[in-house]
């Protein structure tokens, strides 16, 4: 390869796979008194930067939230944020406006540092951190035949999963899939078989993967209901199960509902 096609490669490289950067802004907090206890919820906005995003996510965490992520973090990150600052916890003053606000700013710019460094911003603690109460509970509702609520749930969260995790794809499989069983339960068959195939394009030729199988098994029910090609969907799975036998007999749903039990 010569220099000037190595150089138009990369050019094309660089226009194919740009960076998702994202923007995290703290744009209100409250109080929240309970029983035995008294917190401050801070609101979350996450916006994709450069271009208007209709899909910006909007999520609340409290300050023992915050605090949780930063100690997961110094187990394995403590060199790359050791010039993170993280908001100390007072004894006194917590609940004055001026503590809040002092806090929104200062958790803005905590979460604009970790998302600076690529191993943190890439890293399961700061994805768990974003998404994992969210889908924890629409997992939840699943598992107990709540699927509007789930469905909800899921789709206002998997924008903000596919920005995070554009480097593994992989990572957003099970939420499809459960997106898919979802629609099945409340017989949107075309919405289902729309989900099967984002999450069939992220698995692509990976046979070993635990969900390969189960949702090649359920796209091709769903085709055939919606008299769409189902052959070519069962030679796939054939074909797989010659090579490497590895599916062993669970549905979709059994595997759906197994995710994010603890």
């Amino acid at each position: 390869m010569t220099t000037r096609e190595l150089q138009e490669y990369w050019r094309n490289e660089k226009g194919c796979r740009k960076p998702v950067k994202l923007l995290f802004e703290i744009a209100s907090a409250r109080i929240e008194e309970r029983r035995v206890s008294k917190f401050v919820m801070y609101q979350i906005v996450v916006i994709q930067t450069g271009s208007f995003d209709s899909n910006k996510a909007i999520l609340e965490r409290r300050y023992s939230d915050f605090q949780a992520l930063q100690k997961n973090l110094l187990k394995t990150f403590r060199e790359e944020i050791e010039d993170v600052a993280f908001p100390k916890k007072h004894l006194v003053g917590n609940f004055t406006q001026e503590m809040i606000s002092e806090r929104k700013l200062a958790f803005k710019e905590y979460l604009s540092q970790l998302y600076a460094i690529r191993c943190v911003r890439r890293s399961r603690e700061f994805l768990d951190f974003l998404t994992r109460p969210e889908l924890k509970e629409a997992f939840g509702c699943l598992r107990a035949g709540q699927y509007t609520k789930a469905l909800d749930i899921l789709v206002h969260m998997m924008p903000l999963q596919e920005k995070l995790t554009r480097h593994c794809p992989l990572v957003l499989v099970p939420v499809l899939c459960a997106v898919l069983v979802c629609h099945r339960e409340l017989e949107r068959p075309l919405e289902a078989f729309a989900a099967g195939e984002r999450a069939l394009e992220r698995l692509q030729a990976r046979e070993g993967h635990r969900y390969y199988g189960p949702l090649l098994d359920a796209m091709i029910r769903l085709a055939y209901t919606l008299g769409k090609d189902f052959v070519s969907l069962q030679e796939r799975l054939e074909d797989s199960q010659l090579r490497k036998p590895t599916y062993r007999g669970f549905t979709l749903k059994e595997l759906a509902v197994r995710e994010y039990l603890c």
